[in-house]
């Protein structure tokens, strides 16, 4: 029954949030509600059960996720991601899609996505006709969505992939290690098949929306007013990306020496993802005051802070979610469908994980939201699977890519943004992120070889 319970509670929070457009934290909050007293949790149970998983996954992710949203708002404030895609225009020329798919998966992770395609997207169609005449917007369009979105999910400190981590318990670093070459791969050999695809007539001419072009118009204006934006301090792109690369090295570091059986208290200290991101945000601080003063580091802080709650609420209600689960009973339930004969468990898991989360982000239409809630479901049963957590957690990131379309927030945003009709958004950006989710899947099932290995 508590199967069925569980299937009850997670169609009733997507119903609410799709049918009835319920917030996503009230309606996982109602499904938490009814799976525990369904599942004979009582009322005390239930609410325990509720806080304490909302605290535990704040404990491992809520610091991170504000930090990372506070540095990408700083470098929103620097301008840093539009002039680094300048640069990269020309510096690469034709290859850019490739380096925009590259950079956005590997570089800016921790930048809000809407950031990113409101900084990038204006670039993208000035430098579309040099890419390819006929081509270049789409391709470009669709590099950008799978890097945006291959970052979001694979890399540590993206938001989606912090979240994940956090809620299968895998150390960020550990996770960083595997996902860095997967989201990278993914953005471009994804990138590499969509323009294949472009050279088989995918792209029609009717496909861009012409009327879209004042309100491109209006979301450039919006990116250009950031405060104090204009005043911000012109150091070296290099310099202004330290807030972003100092966090990954510093992880990284730490996550190669303890892989390799060291044992150093400093790096340990530094290594650890909330040390290692506090001192990230304290760079861009230091490089952002002197140009904006007290006052104009607090707007751009203020700023941040408005888009981290929802972040963190619908983070915490997903471990809510996973602890209500984890006390229903479904662990014992759910173990034995995921047992098999010899060599099938690995390849099972990985294929239920990543549907569970491709169903849920179709359904749903957020990507967060559907990695969240996988990992809240499969979470409790992570250790009787035989597998490495950190490959169940990889399949849920490849999973939640899965076909980001008309239900999301994105969708209609990076539609007007990139001046496309809602036909040329399918074209593009859902299609290449199922492409990316498909493109991943292998390299998980690869890293899970290497996991078994290690």
């Amino acid at each position: 029954m508590e199967i069925l319970h569980s299937a009850i509670a997670i169609l009733a929070a997507i119903l609410l949030i799709i049918r009835f457009k319920v917030d996503p934290v009230i309606s996982l909050l109602v499904a938490c509600i009814y799976l525990g007293l369904a599942t004979q949790q009582g009322a005390e149970g239930t609410v325990s059960a509720i806080t304490g998983g909302f605290g535990e996954i704040m404990a491992e992710v809520g610091l991170l996720i504000g930090f990372g949203v506070l540095i990408g708002a700083l470098l929103h404030s620097m301008g840093t991601f539009r002039d680094l895609v300048e640069l990269l225009a020309r510096k690469v020329g034709k290859r850019l899609p490739y380096a925009m798919a590259a950079a956005m998966s590997t570089i800016f992770p921790s930048i809000y996505v809407d950031v990113q395609v409101v900084l990038a997207a204006p670039m993208a169609k000035e430098s579309a006709p040099a890419v390819d005449r006929r081509h270049g917007l789409p391709w470009l369009a669709g590099a950008m969505g799978i890097g945006i979105f291959s970052g979001y999910v694979f890399v540590v400190p993206g938001l989606a992939a912090v979240s994940v981590a956090g809620l299968m318990d895998v150390p960020l670093g550990t996770y960083l290690i595997y996902g860095l070459p997967i989201g990278l791969l993914t953005a471009v050999v994804t990138t590499f098949l969509f323009r294949v695809l472009l050279g088989r007539g995918l792209w029609k001419d009717s496909d861009l929306d012409a009327d879209a072009a004042q309100d491109q118009e209006a979301a450039d204006s919006e990116a250009e007013s950031v405060p104090g934006a204009e005043r911000a301090a012109r150091l070296p792109l290099l310099v202004r990306l330290l807030p972003i690369l100092l966090p990954l090295v510093l992880i990284a570091t730490g996550a190669i020496v303890d892989v390799a059986g060291g044992s150093n208290p400093v790096v340990t200290f530094l290594g650890d993802a909330n040390i290692a991101l506090f001192l990230g945000l304290l760079v861009a601080v230091g490089m952002v005051r002197p140009s904006l003063g007290a006052d104009g580091v607090g707007r751009v802080l203020t700023a941040g802070f408005h888009t981290t709650g929802e972040i963190l609420l619908v983070t915490g209600v997903g471990g809510s979610l996973g602890a209500v689960i984890g006390g229903s009973g479904l662990e014992g339930t759910l173990a034995d469908l995921f047992s098999a004969e010899e060599g099938a468990p690995v390849v099972i898991s990985i294929l239920l994980a990543w549907c569970i989360a491709a169903v849920l982000h179709f359904a749903i239409g957020s990507v967060s939201v559907a990695a969240i809630t996988a990992a809240g479901i499969i979470a409790p049963v992570v250790g009787s699977l035989g597998v490495d957590p950190v490959v169940i957690a990889l399949a849920i990131a490849s999973g939640a890519m899965f076909a980001l379309h008309v239900n999301s927030n994105f969708f209609w945003m990076f539609t007007t943004l990139l001046d496309l009709s809602t036909k040329g958004s399918l074209k593009t950006l859902t299609l290449a992120t199922s492409l990316g989710a498909v493109v991943s899947l292998p390299l998980v099932l690869l890293a899970s070889l290497v996991a078994t290995a290690t």
